[in-house]
C-alpha cells in the first residue's frame, strides 16, 4: 500500500473487524470493541467495550469476528474451552465451556447461541441469501483417515463434534451433527461467500476458504443435499511456498477478491517447526478475473444516500452491486416504521426474488408490529427462498401471528424451508405446535430437519403433549418424542419406558443413546443387558458395547463380563472382545471372575487371545486393585510362563513381562529374554519394550553389571529407560562402571540434561563426583541442532516412494504402530494421511530427529500426577467430564477418573522417542522422507 494510518492502537491481538453503521467493531480477545472516528481524521477517538468475553486462554482461539448477518444481528465465534456464563432474560442461562457461535443485536439485546460444539477453533462465519450460517473450524474431529478440520453448515441449537467433555450438559437431539465438508489438516480460517456477478454466473454464491496449513484458497460450490449442503471443491489460489499462509479472503465492492497472507511469524498451535520466520513478510493480494468489465462506482458513492427516500432505497435492493444492496438494507432498517409501506409494496409487486428477499432482511431490522405483519407476506411468497428468509425473520422476532403459516409451510417438500420453519416454531414458543412437530417427525426427516423438529420440541417443553408421540405408529415420531422428553428432563420418562423401545429394531439406536446418558439407571439397564447378551452370545456383545462401557461398574455387568471370559473355550472372538472392553471399565476392585478368565486366556493355545489378555492386564491398574492374592498369583505365574514360551515372538513375550502387576526377582530366563530384546538387530519397538520391561525386574549385581555392556551400544530410543534399572544401585564399583560406560556412549549427546540428572543424583557419592562432567557433554544447542538437520537433509539422495512405504510399515521403523495413514495404523501420534501437504522436508526431518522440538496441536505430552503418588506421561484425551484417557504408546492406555487425579500439567518430552533416524540407514531415511512428502 502507498500509505497507512493507525486507526486505533493498544488493541489486544485484534483478530477481526467489522465496519458497521459508522463504526469499526473489532474482535480483540477477550472483548469486542466499538471504535468510532467522530471528526473524520482517520483515527478512532471513541472506544467502548461492546462485548465482554470473560475468558482469555492465550491460544488465539478465544474469539473470532465479529460478522454482520443479513438479519442485522452481529455474530462472533468463541473457541477456547473456558467456562463462560451469559444471562438471557426470560430464557435459560448459557453456562458451559464449549465452543459457540454467539449473536445479538447491535444494541446488545437478544443475546443467543446459534450452535455449540467440541471443535477447537470456529473462525469465520458467512450466510446464504436465505440466512443460513456456514463457518470454518479446526479440529472438528480428532485426526483420523485424513479428516480433521471442516466447513460446517449450522442448524440452530445444533451440537457439533469433536467428542469432548465440554459437551456434557448441552441440550442434544441425539448424535452430534455432521460436517458439510471435511478439509483435513488445513487450519481453515477466512471464509467469504461471493455475492457479485463479476467472476461469472458459475461463481455467484460460491464459498472461498483460506487454508493456512495447505497454503491455498479453495473454492466451494454449494449443492443442496436434503436440508443441508454438499460442496464441490476446487483449488483457487495455491502456492508451493511453505511460508504462504492465507488467513482471510474478502470480496471487495468491485467483485475482486482480497487475500491476506500473514507470512512466516506465526508458530503457536499450528507449528511447522519451532523456527519462526519473521523475515518472511505478509502481504495483501487482489485477484481479478481477466477480461471482466470494470464496475463503475462499485460502492454507489455517487448515489444520494442521506436524503434518499424509502422508495428510492427499495429500488436498490436488487442492484447488481452487492455493496449497494447491503447499504440499502441497512439504511431502510434505520428508517424504521417509515419504510414499512414501501417494503410491503416490494413484497407484493416486485418481480425480483432478490429484491423481495432483501426486503425481508430490511424489515427484520425494524422492531415494530407493522414490520412483523409485512414479513408474514413473505411466508406467502411464490419463491421458497423468500419464504425461508421470512421464516428466519419470524423466528428471530418471535412473531406468534406467523405460526399458522409456518405450520402450513412445515408440510412443504423443500427440506431447507421445512428446517427454517421448524426452527422458527420453537423460537416463537407456542405449545399448541407440538402435535404438528411430532407429525413432521414421522416423515423420516434427514438429520438436520430431524434436529430442528426435536430441538423445537425441547424448547416448547410440553411433556404431556410430547408423551403422545410415544404412542405413535411411526418409529421416527417415537424417537423424536423420546429424545425431546429426555432432554427436557421430563420425569415421566424412565429406564423401563426407554428399555421397551430398546427391544424394537427401529428405535434401538435412539434408546441406547438415551440410556447411555443416564448412569443413574444402571441397575435396570444392567439387568436388561445381562439378559440380552446371554441370550444372543457373541453376536450381541459388540452391539451393546457402548452400554456395557457406560454401566460397566454395575455389579451385574462386571459379573457378566467375567462369565463371558470363561465362556466356551472355542469362542475366541467373544472372549477377545470382552478382554478389549476391560481396560475401559474402572471397577472398584478387579472381580475374581475377571482374573480367572484372564488366566484362562493367557494359557490359551491361541496366541492372539493371549495377546488380548496381556494388553488388558497392562491397562488395568492392578497394583491398586489387587483383590485376591491367590487369583493374582496364578495370573502372575501364567504371565511368566507365557514369557518363557520360546516359540512366541520376542515382542509378545516381553509384553507378558510388562503386564506383571509389580516387580519380581529376575530369573535367568527373564533376564536373557530382556537382553535378547535389546539386541541391536531387534525392531525399535521390541527394544523399547525390553528396556521398559527392566522396570519390572529386581536385578542382581551380576545382572546389572552385564547390563552396563548393553548401555555402550544402546540407542537414544532405549537408553533413558535402561538407566532406570540403576536407580537403586549402592555399589560404588558398579556405579563407576555405569558412569564410565555412559561417557563412551555415542547416544549420550542425545539425552536430555534433566532426565540424566535425575538418574545420576541417585548414584553413590563417588559415582556422582565422577559423573560431574557428563552433563556438559549432553544436549545440543539450537544452532548445533540446525546444523545437524541441514547436514542430514543434504545427505538424503535418491529416495524412492514405494521403498519408503515399506520402511514406514516395517517392524524396523515401527511408524505404523503409532501413526495412521488413511484408515490403517495406530492412533498414538498425529494422523499422517496428508502430512506432505502441510509440512516441509525440514519440518518432517526435525520431527523424526528431535521429536520434542515441537508438538502437533492435540498431541502435546501431558503428565498426570495421581493421588496414589505415581506420575504418568502421555497424550491426553478428555473423554468426558469425569474421564481422561492417557496414551503413552501402542496398546499402552490408562483411564483416570477425575477423583483419582491430583494434578494435570504439560510435559516437555514427546511420546515419540528420540533416535529413530539412527535405526535406519541413510538410504532408508531418504526413502521414508520421500514417502512422507508424497502424502498429500
Amino acid at each position: 500500500f502507498e500509505q497507512s494510518t493507525i486507526f486505533a492502537d493498544k488493541m489486544m491481538f485484534p483478530e477481526g473487524i467489522l465496519w458497521f453503521d459508522g463504526s469499526i467493531y473489532c474482535g480483540a480477545p477477550p472483548s469486542i470493541w466499538k471504535l468510532t472516528d467522530t471528526n473524520n481524521d482517520g483515527i478512532s477517538d471513541q472506544r467502548s467495550e461492546w462485548y465482554q468475553g470473560q475468558t482469555l486462554t492465550g491460544c488465539a482461539n478465544d474469539l473470532h469476528g465479529p460478522y454482520l448477518g443479513l438479519d442485522g444481528y452481529i455474530y462472533w465465534c468463541k473457541g477456547a474451552f473456558a467456562k463462560q456464563t451469559h444471562e438471557r432474560p426470560g430464557r435459560a442461562t448459557i453456562t458451559d465451556s464449549a465452543a459457540h457461535i454467539f449473536r445479538c443485536r447491535p444494541d446488545g439485546k437478544d443475546f443467543d447461541s446459534v450452535m455449540s460444539g467440541g471443535m477447537d477453533n470456529p473462525v469465520d462465519v458467512v450466510f446464504t441469501p436465505e440466512g443460513e450460517t456456514i463457518f470454518t473450524t479446526t479440529f472438528y474431529t480428532n485426526p483420523e483417515g485424513g479428516k480433521r478440520d471442516a466447513l460446517v453448515h449450522v442448524v440452530y441449537g445444533g451440537v457439533y463434534p469433536k467428542v469432548h467433555g465440554v459437551l456434557d450438559g448441552l441440550k442434544r437431539t441425539g448424535e452430534l451433527m455432521p460436517a458439510m465438508t471435511h478439509l483435513g489438516p488445513a487450519a481453515p480460517c477466512g471464509l467469504t461467500r461471493y455475492a457479485s456477478r463479476v467472476f461469472g454466473a458459475e461463481y455467484e454464491g460460491n464459498l472461498f476458504s483460506c487454508q493456512f496449513n495447505l497454503h491455498k484458497v479453495q473454492r466451494h460450490i454449494l449443492e443442496p443435499y436434503g436440508s443441508t449442503f454438499h460442496t464441490r471443491d476446487i483449488d483457487f489460489v495455491t502456492s508451493d511456498s511453505p511460508d504462504f499462509h492465507p488467513t482471510d479472503v474478502l470480496e471487495d465492492a468491485d467483485g475482486s477478491l482480497i487475500i491476506i497472507d500473514t507470512g512466516g511469524w506465526y508458530k503457536i498451535c499450528c507449528p511447522t517447526s519451532q523456527i519462526a520466520k519473521p523475515e518472511v513478510l505478509g502481504a495483501i493480494y487482489r485477484v481479478r478475473r481477466k477480461g471482466a468489465p470494470r464496475i463503475a462506482d462499485p460502492r454507489g458513492l455517487k448515489l444520494e444516500w442521506p436524503r434518499a427516500t424509502a422508495k428510492e432505497l427499495c429500488s436498490r435492493l436488487d442492484d447488481d452491486r452487492p455493496a449497494v444492496r447491503a447499504r440499502a438494507i441497512q439504511q431502510l432498517g434505520k428508517l424504521g416504521a417509515a419504510a414499512v409501506a414501501d417494503l410491503k409494496t416490494v413484497l407484493k409487486k416486485s418481480p425480483s426474488v432478490e429484491a423481495r428477499r432483501n426486503a425481508i432482511w430490511a424489515l427484520t431490522r425494524i422492531d415494530a408490529a407493522p414490520s412483523r405483519e409485512a414479513v408474514r407476506l413473505g411466508l406467502q411468497d411464490k419463491s421458497q427462498s423468500v419464504q425461508q428468509a421470512a421464516a428466519h425473520s419470524a423466528g428471530l422476532c418471535r412473531d406468534a401471528k406467523a405460526l399458522p403459516q409456518l405450520l402450513k409451510l412445515l408440510k412443504e417438500a423443500n427440506p431447507h424451508l421445512q428446517t427454517s420453519c421448524a426452527t422458527a416454531i420453537g423460537q416463537i414458543g407456542v405449545k399448541s405446535a407440538v402435535p404438528a412437530l411430532l407429525a413432521s417427525a414421522g416423515a423420516r426427516p434427514d438429520r438436520f430437519l430431524e434436529h430442528a423438529i426435536i430441538y423445537s420440541l425441547i424448547s416448547l417443553n410440553d411433556g404431556e403433549q410430547t408423551m403422545a408421540g410415544l404412542r405413535s405408529k411411526s418409529a421416527s415420531t417415537q424417537c423424536a418424542a423420546l429424545l425431546a422428553l429426555d432432554q427436557m428432563g421430563d420425569t415421566r420418562l424412565n429406564a423401563e419406558t426407554v428399555l421397551q423401545f430398546a427391544n424394537l429394531k427401529e428405535s434401538r439406536a435412539t434408546a441406547f443413546w438415551i440410556l447411555s446418558q443416564h448412569k443413574d439407571w444402571g441397575g435396570s439397564v444392567a439387568d436388561w443387558l445381562r439378559q440380552q447378551v446371554l441370550a444372543h452370545s457373541s453376536t450381541a456383545l459388540l452391539d451393546y458395547k457402548e452400554l456395557l462401557l457406560t454401566f460397566g461398574n454395575q455389579p451385574a455387568i462386571t459379573q457378566l463380563l467375567g462369565e463371558l471370559l470363561q465362556h466356551d473355550a472355542s469362542a475366541i472372538t467373544l472372549r477377545a472382545s470382552v478382554l478389549d472392553l476391560l481396560p475401559q471399565i474402572k471397577p472398584k476392585a478387579v472381580p475374581s471372575a475377571w482374573l480367572k478368565g484372564i488366566e484362562q486366556s493367557l494359557k490359551s493355545e491361541n496366541p492372539a487371545l493371549a495377546q488380548h489378555a496381556v494388553l488388558a492386564l497392562r491397562s488395568l491398574p492392578a497394583k491398586k486393585l489387587k483383590s485376591d492374592a491367590d487369583d493374582w498369583k496364578r495370573v502372575e505365574d501364567s504371565l511368566i510362563a507365557l514369557s518363557a514360551q520360546e516359540d512366541l515372538p520376542t515382542g509378545t513375550r516381553l509384553e507378558a513381562l510388562l503386564a506383571m502387576p509389580e516387580k519380581f526377582t529376575a530369573s535367568a530366563a527373564a533376564f536373557t529374554l530382556v537382553r535378547s530384546g535389546l539386541a541391536t538387530n531387534q525392531p525399535a519397538l521390541v527394544r523399547l519394550s525390553a528396556a521398559e520391561a527392566l522396570g519390572k525386574l529386581n536385578l542382581s549385581q551380576e545382572q546389572l553389571g552385564a547390563l552396563t555392556g548393553i548401555i555402550s551400544t544402546a540407542s537414544p530410543l532405549e537408553l533413558p529407560l535402561l538407566l532406570t534399572a540403576f536407580d537403586n544401585v549402592t555399589d560404588e564399583q558398579l556405579a563407576a562402571q555405569l558412569v564410565a560406560t555412559l561417557k563412551a556412549s555415542p547416544s549420550l549427546s542425545r539425552l536430555r540434561a534433566d532426565a540424566l540428572k535425575s538418574h545420576l543424583t541417585k548414584l553413590p557419592a563417588g559415582a556422582q563426583k565422577a559423573a560431574e562432567g557428563l552433563l556438559a557433554q549432553i544436549g545440543e544447542a539450537p544452532e548445533k541442532q540446525r546444523q545437524r538437520l541441514e547436514q542430514l537433509q543434504a545427505s538424503l539422495h535418491d529416495g524412492e516412494r514405494n521403498r519408503g512405504q515399506r520402511i514406514f510399515s516395517s517392524a524396523k521403523a515401527g511408524c505404523y504402530n503409532c501413526h495412521q495413514i488413511g484408515y490403517v495404523g495406530g492412533k498414538v501420534g498425529p494422523d499422517l494421511s496428508k502430512i506432505g501437504a502441510i509440512r516441509t522436508e525440514h519440518d518432517l526431518l526435525e520431527s523424526i530427529v528431535y521429536p520434542s522440538a515441537s508438538f502437533v496441536r492435540s498431541y502435546e505430552p501431558m503428565i498426570i500426577a495421581g493421588k496414589d503418588g505415581e506420575q504418568y506421561a502421555g497424550v491426553l484425551r478428555n473423554e468426558s467430564a469425569d474421564t481422561y484417557l492417557l496414551i503413552s504408546g501402542p496398546g499402552a492406555e490408562k483411564r483416570f477418573s477425575r477423583d483419582e487425579i491430583a494434578e494435570i500439567r504439560p510435559g516437555d518430552v514427546s511420546v515419540m522417542p528420540e533416535g529413530l533416524e539412527q535405526q535406519l540407514s541413510p538410504q532408508e531415511l531418504a526413502d521414508l522422507m520421500v514417502y512422507l512428502k508424497s502424502l498429500k
